[in-house]
C-alpha cells in the first residue's frame, strides 16, 4: 500500500539561429502550409512535446510531394535544417528518436538528397578539434549507427575516432591528479570505444565482400590503429575498470571481424592466454597491433578482460568453433578458476564473479552440440567442476551481495552443466547429486549459502528426496529464523521446498488426498512455532515466511484458523510469547495484507468477534497489538472503504497503546495508521466521484448498505475525533513516547490531506487548529527530547499560515524574547529551543516590526524591498541581532571565561544562527550584499571565539581545569596546566576564587542591553546575594560545546561555495581564500588537539568540507585533500622532536583527520589516495628493529585501526587487511609498550572487520566465524605467516629446559585461530586446508598460561572434522602419563585435559543417536580413560590436573546416562566412579587450607561427579536393567545431606542447587513421564534445610535454602518445624519477615518476602490466626518493595506477591486485611503498573489478569479482557476496585481514599520554595526519573471511573468529616497553586519548565478532585456554600 508519484518526461524544445530561420523564411507562405512554414512555425513553439507533433505532420506533408520535388531548393534547405536540428539535439531528448523515424520514412526520391544532407552535417561534425566537444559527436554518431541503416561509411569515420582515441589518451596524461577531469575523460574513452565497436559491426554487415580487408585500404589501417589503442587501453591499469573491460571486449571483436581464418582464432586466444604464442604463426598485422599480448606474462587483470572478451564476442551455440572452440572454453575456465586465487581487490573479483557466470552459459550452450569428450571434462565428477565448486563454496559467504549472488547463479548453471552431460538419466539416483545433499546437509545451517545451493538442488531432485534423507529440516530451518540475517535465505528456501512439494503432490496424487500432508509437514510447525516462539523468530517468520506460504496455497489460511481458533481461549499468550490469539492475529493480518481475504466476510461469519481483536488490540505482548492494528489498517486495495467498526476499534486503539517505549513498536503504529489515512483518502475521492454518478451510487450503497455521503460524513467525524485525541495526549508531563506517536501521526494526517486547490477534501488539519492547539505544540519545542521538537516543528511549517495567524503581536513578542533568553541559558538543551523557536518565528510576517525594532538598528531600504522574502529577511536580522549578542559577549569572555561558562556561555548564540542558516535556500537569496557581508563577519567570530575556548579544549587535562578543593598538590598541577595552555585573559581568572556573584546574572542582562560592562569577577557579599557556583563542568561545557559549534558553522558555510568555481568572485557568499583559510584552520586544531573528544567536535564540521572539496571542480581547492595527506604523513614519518603532534590518547586527532581525507574521496574511483596512505601507513606499521623511534610506528598503528573501522571505506579496505594482520601480531611483540598497546587495538578492530560485529554473546558461537577455506582464500598472504608464527611459538614452548618463555603472539594467533573450522565441503585438494594447524596447536596446549591453555582447549575443536575426532582424543589420552613421574610437566596434562575434554564434549553433543562406530569409539574412549585414572585420584598431587580429569569423568557420566536410555551399559564405568568417590577428600576429610591452589576448583569437580552418579543411579534405567546387588555396587558412599554438611560452601552450594532442579523437575511433569536425571532426595530432607536455614552464614547457600524452601510443599514442611527448630507455624512468619528487614542483599530480602507469603497463603487457607501485627508488617514490607527506587528485582518479586494472593485477599467476595490495608496492596498493584521497567509493569499486570479470569468464570458469558498491557490493566484496575467497594459495602469508606489518592502529593509548599535553588543544580537536570509514567493519564482514569461509581449508585456523604477535610486542602492548594502560577516568569513553559509543569499537572488534579467534591455533597449544602460564596 505504497502511493506511487507519476513520472513527468521531459522534453527540451529546438531553438533554430537566425541563419536557418532566414533560409526557412525565404521558401515559408503565409496562405499554404509547406515544408518550411511548418519547421518555422516548430521552432516558433516552445514546449518540446508541441514540437513533437508538429514534427509528426512532417510526414503526410512530405508524402503528396511529387518526384520533381527532389532538386527543389526549398526541400534541400529544409533537409539541411532538419539534419543540423538532428545532430544539435541531446542523446537523450526524445525529439531526436522522433526526427530519426521521420527521416527514416522519407520517399525513396527525397533519400539521396536527405543522405547528401547528413553526410555534409556528419562531415562538419567530425572536424571537430576541442576534445571537451568529443562527446557530443560521440553521441551523435552513436545515434546515427542507431537511427539509421547506414549505407558506404566514409572513411572519415575511423580516422577521426582513431585520432579521437589518442587526443583523450594524451589530454588524460595533461591532467593526471584532476579527479574530475579524468573522470569526464574516461567516460568519453568508454563511449568512444563502444562506438568503435558499433562501427565495426556495422562495417560488417554493409560492406559488401572483403574489399575493406586490403591492407593498403584506408579503413583497415584505421581498424589496425583502432585495434592498437584498444590493446593500449587493455593494458593500462591506471584507467577505470569500466574502459578496461570494455576494450577487453574490443580487442577480441576487432579480431574476430579482421583474422583469417576465422577457425583458427580459438586457437590463437587459447595460446594469449596461457602465454604460448609463437611469433612465426602469427600475421604481423596483428604482432603490429597487439605485440604487447605476445608475452608469455600478462597481468592477471588482461587475462581476466581477455576472457570476458572471448566469453561475450564469440558464438559458442551449435558447435561452430569445432574442437578449437572446445578447448578454449576450458582454458579459460582454467585461466578463470587460477586467477580467482590471485585477485582479490572487490571490484576486480567482483568482475570475475559475473566472468565466471557467463563462462557457464556459454559452457550451457556448447554443451547442446558438443562432443562426448567435452561432456566428459565437464561432467560432475570433472576437475573443472570441482574446482568451481571449490570456489562456490568459498565465495558464497563473500561479503559483497555481488559476489554471493553471483555464487548461486554458477551453481545452479553447474547443475544444468551436470544434468546436461548425463543426458536422459534419472538425476535423483545421480552419484554426484547424492554427495552434494549429503555434503550440504552435514553443513552448519548459519552458513548463508547452504540454502541458495539446497534451493537449486531442490529443483533438480524434488523436495521428496530430500525430505527422505531427513524429515526434520522443514523445523530446523523455521528455528533458524530467529536470526534476521538467515531468515530471507531460509524463507526463499522453504519457498522452493514447499512449492515443489506441492508440485510434486499434485502431480502423484489425486486432488484432495495429499492436502493433509503437505499441511502436517509445512504449516503445522509454523503454527506451533507462532503461538510459543520467541519474539524475532515469530516477527521475521511472519514477515518472511507467511506470505510465502499464503501465496503458493490460499487455501491453508481457512485450516489455520480451524487450528487457532480452537485453541486461542485457552492459549492467550504472555508478554513473551502471542499465544493462539496473537498467531491467528498475524496470520488474519498477513492474508488480508496480500488479498486472501475480506475483513467484512470473516466479521459477519463470525470466524472472528469484535471482541477477540479488540482483546488482540491490548494484549500483553506488543507485536500482537500491532498486528492486530495491521488487520484493521492493511488491505490489498487502497480504495477499500473503512467501515464503521474498523474505525471504532481503531479509535480503542489509540486509548492503550501510545505510550509505548520500544522504538520499532511506535514506528509500525505510526506507519499503520498513515496507510489507514491513505486508504481514507483515497477511498473518499472514490466517493465524491461515485456520489457525482448516481447509478454506480446504487452499486455502492448495495455493497456497504450506505451513500457515499454518509461514509465521508463518517470519515470527517473520525479524523476529528482522532485528531482530538491526538492533541489530548499533549498534556503537561506526558511521556517522550506518547509525544512522539502523536505527533508523527499528526504529521502524516496533515501530509496526507493537503490536496491541490480545487479537489474535494473530505478532512483538513488545519481546520481543526485553535489557537490553544497551537499553543501546545510550540509548548513541545521545550521538550528535552529533541525529536520532539523537530516533530514539533516540521507540523507547524506543515500547518505554519494558520499557525502564525493565530500568534498575536503580544504572545509573538514573549516567544522571541524567550528564545532570545534560552539562546543563552548555561543548560545546553535550551539552545536547541531557541533554535527551533526562532526557526518557527522568521515565517512571521510581522517579526521585523515587532521584536526585531526595538532590538536592532532598522534598515528602511529592507522594508521597502517587496521582492525579498518574508524568510530571509526576518532570519538576516535574527542573524544579526545574534551575531551582535555574541561579538560583545566574546569580548567579556576575554576577560573572564569563567564569567562566560557561567552567565552567558556562547555556544547557544552559534547553534541558534547554525540553525537559521541550515534552512534559508541559498541558490535563491535576493540580498546577496548583505549576506556576503554576514558571512565573513561569522568567520571572524568563529574564529575569535575559538581563541578564547580552544586553550581550555586543546590542553593535556580539559576536565580537570579548575580545582574543586584547595590543597598544594591540585594547585600546583593547576599552575603546570595554565603554563602549558597559556589561557586569553585578562585578569587571572584561574587564580580567583570560584565562586561568582549573583551580579553574573545582571552582568547577563546589561549584554542584552549592549552597555560596556566593568570587571565582575571579585569578591563580593550583599544581603540578598545569592552565590552562583562555578563547576569545572561548566567551564568545560561552554568550551566544548562553543567548539563544536563553531565547527560546524564553518562546515556549513564552506557549503556556500558555488560547485562551478568561476573567476568573477560575485558568484558565491564565501571566497576560495576563505575556504582555504577555514581548511587551514580545522588542520591546526585537529592536529593540535590532545584529547579526543575535542577532536571529535570539530571532526563533524571537517568532513562537511573535505566532502564539497572533493566535488569542486577548482583544480586548487580540488588538490588541498591530497596536499594536506601528504603533509601530515611527512609528518609523521619524519618524527621531528618539534613536532606538535600528539602519540598519547590513540594519537589523538591524527586518525580523525584522515579519515576525512580520505573517506571524502568517491568510492567508484581508483581511491588513489587510499592506496597512498595504505602504502605509507602499513611500511610505518611494520617494525623496523633499526628505528630510532616508535612514535611513527604508534601513530600508524593508531590511523590504520580508525580506517579498519571506518564503514565508508567499505570494500575498499578488504586489500590491506592481511597486512594489518601481521604488523598488529608483530606489534604485539615489541619491547615497547606504546606499541603493544596500539597493536592490540588496531588487532581488535580488524578481528571485527573480518568476522564482522559479535552478535552473540556465546565466545563459540558459529556466527561471526569462517571456514579456514573461506579465510585463507581471501587472505592468502597469512596462510604461510600464521602458520609460520605458531612454529616459532611452539618452538619456544617445546625447549627442555626448566626456563619456561612465553611467547607474546600466541594469544593474538589464537583470537584468530579460535574463530575458523574446517567445512565439510573442504576438499581433498585444497591448498590452503587447515589441517597442518592440528599439530601446532596440540603441542601448544602446553603453554605455561592458563588462559592460554583454556583458550587452547577449544581452539582444536573446530580445527577436527566430526568423524577425526573419537581417535584425536584417544592418541591425547594415551599420551597422558601412566604414573607419577618426577619430571611431569602438570601444565602439559592440564593443556591435553582440556582439550579431551572440550573434543569429547563437541563429539558426544554432536551424536544425538547411537551408531555402531560411535558405541565402538566410545568404548575406546572409556576404556582408555580408565587406564589413567591415576590422575584422579591421590596420586596425582597437583589439584588442578585432578580437577580438570574429574571434569571428563563427570562431563563423560552426564552423556553415558542419555545413551544408556538407548541400551548400552556401562556398569564396569560406575563401580570405577564409585572407587574414585570413596578415594577422594570428601569422604576423608580435607586435610588442606583453603588457599591452596586448584582447591575450590577439585572440590567443585568431584561434588559435581558425586552428583552425576547419584541421580545416574536414582533414574529407573539403572533399576530396572540390573540386579539388587549391582544397583547396590553402582551407588556412592557419599549423601546428599554429606555434601550439605560439607565445611565449603562452594560444595554446599553445588549440592543446593542439584536438590533446587530435583525438585522443580519432580514438581513439573518430566518426572512423570519417566524421565531420569533427576537426584534422588533424601527423605529427612525437610530437617536437614530448616537446620541450615538457621545455621547458614554464607548469602548464596542461605537464599537457595530459602529458594528450596519456598518450592517445597508446605504441608511436608510445616510439621517438622516444631522438632526440629523448635519454632510454630506464626514463630516462622515472624522469623521469615524479619529476614526481609535484617537482610543486606535483594536477593535475600526477595526470597524472604516470597516464602513469607506463601505461609501467610498457607495460613489463612487453613483458617489459622494471624496476629495482626504480623500482617501489618507484611503488608508494610510489600509497600516498601513498590517503591519506584527499587531494585528491579525487588519489584518483580512485589508483583509475584500481589499475583499470589489476588484471588484470596485483593478481589475476594469478603474483606479479609481491612479495607485500608487491602486498599494499599492495591495502590501497590497500581503503582508497579505505572514503573517505568516494561518486566515490571507485565508482572503486575498479570495481577489484572487473575482478577479479571476470575470475573469471567464468576458472570461466565459476557466478554472480559484477559490478558492486557500495562496502560489498559491501568484502566481495568481503577475499575476493578470500584466494583469492589460495591461488593464490599465500603462506598463510603473508600471514596474518600481514593479521592486522596487522586489528590495526590500535597506538598506544595516545598515545590514553591526549592524550585528557584534547583534551577541551577545541574547542567543536564531532565526533570522527572520516570519517563513512561503520565500523572494525568493516572488522573483521568481514576477520576473516570469515580464519576461513574458516583453516578451509579448516586452516591452522596453529608458530613463527612473526611471529605469536609479534603474538601479545605483542596480549596488550599487551589489557591496556592494559583500564586505559585502567578509568581512564574512570562511564557514559564520555557524558562521553567519542570515548575510549570508540576504546577499544571496539579492544578488539573485539584479541579477533578473538586468537582467529583461537589456531586457527593448533597444538593442543599451545596446550594448553600455557593449563597455564602
Amino acid at each position: 500500500m505504497v502511493l506511487k508519484k507519476k513520472k513527468e518526461i521531459q522534453v527540451d524544445a529546438f531553438f533554430l539561429d537566425h541563419h536557418q530561420l532566414e533560409k526557412l523564411q525565404r521558401f515559408s507562405k503565409a496562405e499554404e502550409q509547406n515544408l518550411a512554414s511548418l519547421l518555422v512555425h516548430c521552432a516558433e513553439l516552445r514546449n518540446g512535446i508541441q514540437q513533437i507533433q508538429c514534427i509528426k505532420q512532417i510526414m503526410p506533408l512530405v508524402k503528396q510531394m511529387d518526384q520533381s520535388s527532389a532538386g527543389d531548393p526549398m526541400v534541400k534547405a529544409c533537409l539541411d535544417v532538419l539534419g543540423e536540428t538532428y545532430f544539435s539535439l541531446g542523446a537523450k531528448n526524445p525529439l531526436k528518436k522522433v526526427l530519426a523515424s521521420s527521416l527514416n520514412g522519407l520517399p525513396g526520391h527525397l533519400m539521396v538528397p536527405a543522405v547528401q544532407s547528413f553526410v555534409g552535417c556528419l562531415w562538419e561534425e567530425l572536424k571537430a578539434t576541442d576534445v571537451y566537444l568529443y562527446r557530443k559527436v560521440l553521441d551523435n554518431l552513436a545515434s546515427c549507427m542507431e537511427d539509421f541503416s547506414l549505407g558506404t561509411v566514409t572513411s572519415n569515420v575511423p580516422l577521426f575516432l582513431q585520432k579521437l582515441l589518442l587526443d583523450i589518451q594524451e589530454e588524460n596524461r595533461k591532467n593526471h591528479g584532476n579527479r574530475i577531469v579524468q573522470t569526464q575523460l574516461m567516460h568519453d574513452l568508454l563511449i568512444a570505444i563502444k562506438v568503435s565497436m558499433m562501427l565495426i559491426q556495422k562495417l560488417q554487415e554493409n560492406i559488401q565482400g572483403n574489399l575493406w580487408k586490403d591492407s593498403e585500404s584506408f579503413v583497415w589501417q584505421s581498424m589496425c590503429s583502432l585495434l592498437k589503442s584498444c590493446t593500449n587501453f587493455l593494458m593500462d591499469a591506471t584507467l577505470l575498470q569500466t574502459v578496461q573491460t570494455t576494450s577487453g571486449l574490443a580487442v577480441v571483436l576487432f579480431t574476430r571481424a579482421m583474422y583469417e581464418p576465422v577457425e583458427e582464432l580459438p586457437s590463437l586466444i587459447s595460446a594469449l592466454l596461457r602465454g604460448a604464442v609463437e611469433h612465426s604463426g602469427v600475421p604481423a598485422w596483428f604482432l603490429r597491433s597487439c605485440g604487447v599480448l605476445c608475452t608469455p606474462q600478462l597481468p592477471g587483470s588482461v587475462l581476466l578482460f581477455l576472457c570476458h572478451g572471448a566469453l561475450a564476442m564469440l558464438d559458442w551455440k551449435n558447435g561452430s568453433m569445432g574442437e578449437n572452440g572446445e578447448k578454449l572454453l576450458l582454458d579459460i575456465a582454467s585461466v578463470l578458476l587460477s586467477l580467482s586465487s590471485e585477485l582479490k581487490e572487490p571490484s576486480v573479483a567482483t568482475s570475475l564473479s559475473r566472468i565466471l557466470v557467463i563462462w557457464t552459459n556459454s559452457a550451457l550452450a556448447a554443451l547442446v552440440s558438443g562432443s562426448p569428450d567435452l561432456k566428459l571434462k565437464l561432467n560432475g565428477s570433472s576437475d573443472i567442476i570441482g574446482k568451481l565448486l571449490e570456489y562456490i563454496y568459498t565465495h558464497w559467504d563473500h561479503p559483497l551481495d555481488a559476489i554471493r549472488h553471483q555464487t548461486k547463479l554458477i551453481f545452479k548453471n553447474l547443475l544444468q552443466i551436470h544434468q546436461t552431460t548425463i543426458g536422459g538419466s534419472n538425476g535423483k539416483s545421480d552419484p554426484f547429486f547424492a554427495r552434494l545433499i549429503k555434503h550440504l546437509l552435514s553443513l552448519d545451517w548459519h552458513v548463508k549459502g547452504k540454502y541458495t545451493s539446497l534451493g537449486s538442488l531442490v529443483e533438480c531432485v524434488g523436495t521428496e528426496n530430500i525430505l527422505q534423507l531427513d524429515r526434520t529440516i522443514p523445523v530446523r530451518i523455521l528455528d533458524v529464523m530467529s536470526d534476521q540475517s538467515l531468515a530471507p535465505y531460509a524463507s526463499d528456501l522453504l519457498e522452493t521446498m514447499f512449492t515443489n512439494h506441492k508440485a510434486h503432490f499434485t502431480l502423484s496424487f489425486q486432488k484432495g488426498t495429499w492436502i493433509d500432508q503437505w499441511h502436517n509437514i509445512w504449516v503445522s510447525p509454523l503454527l506451533v512455532i507462532l503461538c510459543e516462539g520467541n519474539h524475532d523468530q515469530t516477527t521475521y517468520i511472519i514477515d518472511y515466511y507467511l506470505p510465502k506460504l499464503l501465496k503458493c496455497n490460499p487455501d491453508s489460511l481457512s485450516y489455520m484458523i480451524r487450528i487457532l481458533q480452537a485453541s486461542s481461549d485457552a492459549n492467550l499468550g504472555s508478554c513473551s510469547t502471542r499465544g493462539a490469539l496473537g498467531a491467528l492475529m498475524a496470520c488474519l493480518r498477513t492474508a488480508r495484507a496480500h488479498g486472501h481475504l475480506e475483513l467484512s466476510n470473516i466479521m459477519s461469519s463470525g470466524l472472528v468477534s469484535t471482541e477477540c481483536i479488540k482483546q488482540g488490540l491490548v494484549h500483553q505482548h506488543s507485536q500482537v497489538c500491532i498486528d492486530a492494528l495491521g488487520l484493521l489498517c492493511e488491505t490489498h486495495r487502497t480504495t477499500e472503504i473503512v467501515s464503521l467498526e474498523e474505525m471504532q476499534l481503531i479509535q480503542f486503539f489509540m486509548l492503550y497503546n501510545l505510550n509505548n517505549q520500544s522504538p520499532s513498536v511506535r514506528q509500525q503504529i505510526i506507519s499503520l495508521l498513515r496507510k489507514l489515512f491513505c486508504r481514507i483518502q483515497e477511498s473518499s475521492q472514490v466517493l465524491y466521484k461515485l456520489e457525482q454518478n448516481k447509478t454506480k451510487q446504487e452499486l455502492v450503497e448495495k455493497t456497504t448498505k450506505m451513500p457515499p455521503l454518509r461514509i465521508l460524513q463518517q470519515y470527517k467525524d473520525f479524523m476529528s475525533s482522532v485528531c482530538a485525541r491526538l492533541f489530548e495526549v499533549l498534556f503537561p508531563g506526558s511521556s517522550h513516547p506518547t509525544r512522539f506517536c502523536a505527533l508523527s501521526i499528526l504529521e502524516s494526517i496533515a501530509e496526507i490531506f493537503s490536496v491541490p486547490k480545487g479537489q474535494a477534501q473530505v478532512f483538513q488539519l488545519d481546520q481543526e487548529m485553535d489557537s490553544a492547539r497551537v499553543q501546545t505544540l510550540i509548548q513541545c519545542f521545550a521538550s528535552t527530547f529533541e525529536e520532539v521538537k523537530i516533530l514539533a516543528f516540521r507540523l507547524l511549517m506543515k500547518l505554519r499560515d494558520v499557525a502564525l495567524n493565530l500568534q498575536g503581536s503580544e504572545n509573538l513578542d514573549l516567544l522571541f524574547q524567550a528564545a532570545i533568553d534560552l539562546s543563552t541559558s548555561t543548560k545546553p538543551y535550551d539552545c536547541v529551543t531557541a533554535s527551533y523557536l526562532l526557526n518557527f518565528l522568521v515565517y512571521h510576517k510581522g517579526l521585523q516590526h515587532i521584536c526585531l525594532g526595538k532590538r536592532l538598528e532598522h534598515n528602511s531600504q529592507l522594508d521597502e524591498n517587496t521582492s525579498v522574502s518574508t524568510v530571509e529577511k526576518n532570519t538576516l536580522a535574527v542573524i544579526k541581532l545574534l551575531l551582535v549578542n555574541i561579538e560583545e559577549e566574546i569580548f567579556q569572555a576575554k576577560k573572564s571565561l569563567l564569567q562566560a561558562a557561567a552567565s552567558f556561555p556562547m555556544y547557544g548564540r552559534v547553534h541558534c544562527i547554525n540553525g537559521a542558516l541550515q534552512q534559508l535556500p541559498f541558490n535563491n537569496l535576493t540580498l546577496v550584499a548583505e549576506w556576503k557581508e554576514i558571512v565573513t563577519r561569522l568567520i571572524l567570530m568563529s574564529y575569535s571565539l575559538s581563541a578564547v575556548v580552544s586553550p581550555v579544549v586543546q590542553s593535556s587535562s580539559p576536565e580537570g581545569l579548575i580545582p574543586m578543593d584547595s590543597d598544594p598538590e591540585s594547585a600546583d598541577r593547576l599552575q603546570m596546566i595554565l603554563h602549558e595552555i597559556q589561557p586569553q585573559d585578562t585578569n587571572d581568572y584561574f587564580m580567583q576564587a570560584k565562586i561568582l556573584k549573583e551580579h553574573c546574572k545582571e552582568g547577563s542582562e546589561r549584554l542584552a542591553d549592549q552597555r560596556p560592562m566593568k570587571n565582575t569577577c571579585m569578591e563580593m557579599r550583599g544581603k540578598d546575594r545569592q552565590a552562583c557556583d562555578v563547576t569545572a563542568q561548566m567551564v568545560l561545557v561552554c568550551c566544548w560545546r562553543s567548539m563544536k559549534e563553531v565547527s560546524l558553522l564553518l562546515g556549513t558555510l564552506c557549503k556556500l561555495l558555488p560547485s562551478q568555481t568561476t573567476s568573477e568572485p560575485s558568484e558565491g557568499l564565501i571566497t576560495v581564500e576563505q575556504v582555504k583559510n577555514i581548511g587551514d584552520y580545522f588542520k591546526h586544531h585537529l592536529l593540535q588537539s590532545r584529547h579526543r573528544g575535542a577532536f571529535e567536535l570539530a571532526y563533524a564540521g571537517f568532513v562537511q568540507l573535505t566532502e564539497m572539496l572533493s566535488r569542486c571542480n577548482s583544480e586548487s581547492l580540488h588538490k588541498m585533500p591530497e596536499r594536506w595527506l601528504s603533509c601530515v604523513l611527512e609528518e609523521i614519518k619524519s618524527c621531528d622532536p618539534s613536532s606538535t603532534l600528539c602519540a598519547t590518547r590513540r594519537s589523538a586527532g591524527i586518525p580523525f583527520y584522515i579519515q576525512a581525507l580520505l573517506a571524502s574521496e568517491p568510492k567508484k574511483g581508483k581511491t588513489n589516495l587510499l592506496k597512498m596512505a595504505m602504502k605509507e601507513l602499513i611500511s610505518l606499521a611494520a617494525p623496523l628493529n633499526e628505528s630510532l623511534s616508535v612514535i611513527p610506528q604508534v601513530h600508524a598503528l593508531n590511523i590504520l585501526r580508525a580506517l579498519y573501522r571506518d564503514t565508508r571505506l567499505g570494500e575498499n579496505i578488504m586489500p590491506y587487511v592481511a597486512d594489518g594482520i601481521k604488523a598488529s601480531i608483530l606489534g604485539f611483540m615489541s619491547p615497547v609498550w606504546a606499541v603493544r598497546n596500539s597493536s592490540t587495538l588496531l588487532f581488535s578492530a580488524l578481528i571485527t572487520r573480518i568476522f564482522g560485529v559479535k552478535r552473540e554473546k556465546d565466545e563459540n558461537s558459529k556466527k561471526n566465524r569462517m571456514t579456514g577455506r573461506e579465510f585463507f582464500s581471501r587472505f592468502p598472504s597469512l596462510y604461510p605467516f600464521l602458520l609460520k608464527q605458531l612454529e616459532v611459538v611452539t618452538s619456544t614452548l617445546n625447549s627442555e629446559t626448566e626456563e619456561l618463555k612465553i611467547h607474546p603472539s600466541l594469544f593474538l594467533l589464537l583470537l584468530i585461530l579460535g574463530r575458523l573450522y574446517p567445512s565439510p565441503m573442504d576438499g581433498s585438494h585444497s591448498a590452503l586446508s587447515i589441517a597442518p594447524f592440528v599439530p601446532f596447536i596440540i603441542r601448544c596446549g602446553h603453554s605455561p598460561v592458563f588462559r592460554c591453555r583454556e583458550m587452547l582447549g577449544r581452539a582444536l575443536v573446530p580445527f577436527l572434522v566430526a568423524t577425526e575426532v573419537p581417535h584425536t582424543a584417544l592418541a591425547l589420552l594415551r599420551g597422558l602419563p601412566d604414573s607419577a613421574a618426577p619430571g611431569m610437566r602438570q601444565n602439559a596434562v592440564h593443556g591435553t585435559l582440556l582439550q579431551v575434554f572440550h573434543l569429547l564434549q563437541s563429539y558426544l553433543e554432536s551424536n544425538q543417536f547411537v551408531s555402531l562406530d560411535f558405541q565402538q569409539g566410545l568404548c575406546d574412549i572409556i576404556t582408555c580413560v580408565g587406564t589413567k585414572l591415576w590422575l584422579a585420584k591421590r596420586l596425582n598431587p597437583c589439584l588442578v590436573t585432578r580437577a580438570a580429569y574429574l571434569d571428563v569423568l563427570v562431563m563423560l557420566s552426564t552423556h553415558l546416562e542419555k545413551f544408556q536410555k538407548q541400551g548400552m551399559q556401562f556398569l564396569d564405568f560406575w563401580e570405577e566412579m564409585k572407587r574414585v568417590i570413596s578415594d577422594s577428600e570428601l569422604v576423608s576429610g580435607i586435610p588442606y587450607s583453603p588457599a591452596v591452589p586448584g582447591l575450590v576448583q577439585y572440590l567443585q569437580s568431584i561434588t559435581r561427579l558425586v552428583i552425576s552418579v547419584l541421580s545416574v543411579t536414582a533414574g529407573p534405567d539403572l533399576q530396572s536393567c540390573a540386579s539388587a546387588a549391582a544397583e547396590d555396587t553402582a551407588r556412592p558412599s557419599l549423601s546428599v545431606a554429606h555434601l550439605l554438611r560439607c565445611e565449603f560452601h562452594e560444595v554446599r552450594l553445588l549440592a543446593l542447587e542439584a536438590i533446587l532442579l530435583g525438585l522443580r523437575q519432580r514438581n513439573s511433569k518430566q518426572i512423570a513421564e519417566g524421565r531420569g536425571g533427576a537426584l534422588c532426595l533424601p527423605t529427612d530432607l525437610e530437617d536437614t534445610l530448616l537446620r541450615m536455614a538457621l545455621k547458614e552464614t554464607n548469602p548464596q547457600c542461605f537464599c537457595k535454602v530459602l529458594e528450596i524452601l519456598y518450592n517445597m510443599d508446605l504441608r511436608n514442611v510445616l510439621p517438622k518445624t516444631e522438632c526440629s527448630i523448635k519454632m510454630n507455624p506464626n514463630q516462622l512468619l515472624t522469623w521469615s519477615l524479619n529476614l526481609v528487614d535484617i537482610s543486606s542483599s535483594p536477593e535475600g530480602q526477595t526470597i524472604a518476602l516470597k516464602f513469607a507469603s506463601k505461609l501467610i497463603i498457607h495460613l489463612l487457607q487453613n483458617h489459622q490466626q494471624i496476629p495482626e501485627e504480623v500482617l501489618k508488617k507484611w503488608v508494610q514490607l510489600i509497600m516498601y518493595f513498590c517503591e519506584d527506587e527499587q531494585e528491579t528485582e525487588m519489584l518483580l518479586a512485589a508483583a509475584e506477591v500481589l499475583k499470589s494472593i489476588t484471588s484470596l485477599l485483593l478481589s475476594c467476595e469478603k474483606l479479609i486485611l481491612g479495607l485500608s490495608d487491602t486498599l494499599g496492596l492495591w495502590k501497590c498493584v497500581i503503582l508497579l503498573l505505572q514503573n517505568e521497567d516494561l518486566v515490571v509493569r507485565d508482572a503486575a499486570a498479570e495481577v489484572i489478569q487473575v482478577a479479571q479470569s476470575e470475573k469471567k468464570s464468576n458472570q461466565g458469558t459476557e466478554f472480559a479482557f484477559r490478558i492486557v498491557n500495562a496502560p489498559m490493566a491501568l484502566d481495568l484496575a481503577f475499575g476493578i476496585v470500584c466494583e469492589l467497594l460495591q461488593r464490599w459495602g465500603e462506598i463510603h469508606a473508600g471514596v474518600p481514599v481514593l479521592l486522596e489518592w487522586l489528590l495526590g502529593d500535597t506538598d506544595l509548599q516545598r515545590d514553591g520554595d526549592t524550585s528557584a535553588l534547583e534551577e541551577d543544580d545541574s547542567l543536564f537536570d531532565k526533570g522527572e526519573v520516570n519517563f513512561w509514567a503520565e500523572k494525568l493519564t493516572h488522573v483521568r482514569q481514576l477520576s473516570k471511573h469515580l464519576l461513574h461509581l458516583v453516578s451509579v449508585t448516586h452516591l452522596t456523604l453529608p458530613d463527612h468529616g473526611e471529605l469536609n477535610h479534603l474538601s479545605g486542602i483542596a480549596l488550599d492548594q487551589a489557591q496556592r497553586i494559583e500564586h505559585l502560577l502567578g509568581a512564574l516568569p512570562p511564557v514559564p513553559e520555557f524558562s521553567r519548565t519542570p515548575e510549570f509543569t508540576r504546577l499544571a499537572i496539579q492544578k488539573e488534579r485539584i479541579s477533578v478532585c473538586l468537582k467529583i467534591l461537589n456531586l457527593l455533597k448533597p444538593d442543599d449544602t451545596y446550594k448553600n456554600e455557593n449563597l455564602e460564596k
